[in-house]
């Protein structure tokens, strides 16, 4: 089974009780994730005020999805609930011993999330302002662009991140590709 759909449906399985974000880019907060699916309560009422926050957030992380990353993820949910429940569980277990910021990645998407542990220096850390922006930059991307901006983020040394990614995002989306081209041989 494709390991970058498996992750995908167990973030979105196991990560419940993670802390709420304002949008889909992960946090630096550090909170633990259960080991098993909590079942969720039949109606709103019966949910306290952050978990509440946390179905609205997951919710709209999943309504921005694009949908082809949508069917991509039903799939793999799908594949993970025909799996014997121990194998479940493992599967459980051994994605929620990774790092968070790992886990919160894959929030964002197939796509993204298996890009994203490369990413986290450039975009793990925004201004709020910057955040759609930079997700919707990012979406954009097809998978090639998407390597190069990985190569670019892991060779940007910390005191040239914020130049950098502001550059990115202020790109129109036709020059992106030479950005990336021209950033790459630097």
């Amino acid at each position: 089974m494709n390991k970058t759909i498996v992750m995908l449906a167990l973030c979105l399985a196991v990560g419940a009780h993670a802390a709420p974000q304002p949008l889909p880019l992960p946090s630096p907060a550090a909170t633990p994730v259960p080991t098993t699916t909590p079942a969720i309560p039949s109606t709103p009422a019966a949910l306290d005020p952050a978990q509440l926050r946390e179905l609205r957030s997951r919710y709209a992380q999943w309504q921005a999805l694009p949908e082809s990353e949508r069917a991509r993820i039903r799939d793999a949910a799908r594949r993970v609930a025909a799996l014997p429940a121990a194998q479940q569980q493992t599967l459980r277990v051994r994605f929620g011993e990774q790092d968070q910021r790992f886990r919160e990645g894959w929030l964002l998407g197939p796509q993204l999330g298996q890009q994203f542990p490369k990413l986290q220096g450039l975009f793990g850390y925004l201004p709020a302002d910057q955040r759609e922006p930079a997700l919707a930059a990012l979406r954009q991307l097809n998978e090639g662009q998407l390597a190069q901006l990985t190569l670019i983020a892991q060779r940007t040394p910390p005191q040239e991140r914020d130049r950098v990614r502001d550059q990115f995002i202020g790109l129109a989306p036709a020059a992106r590709d030479s950005w990336l081209k021209e950033n790459l041989v630097r």
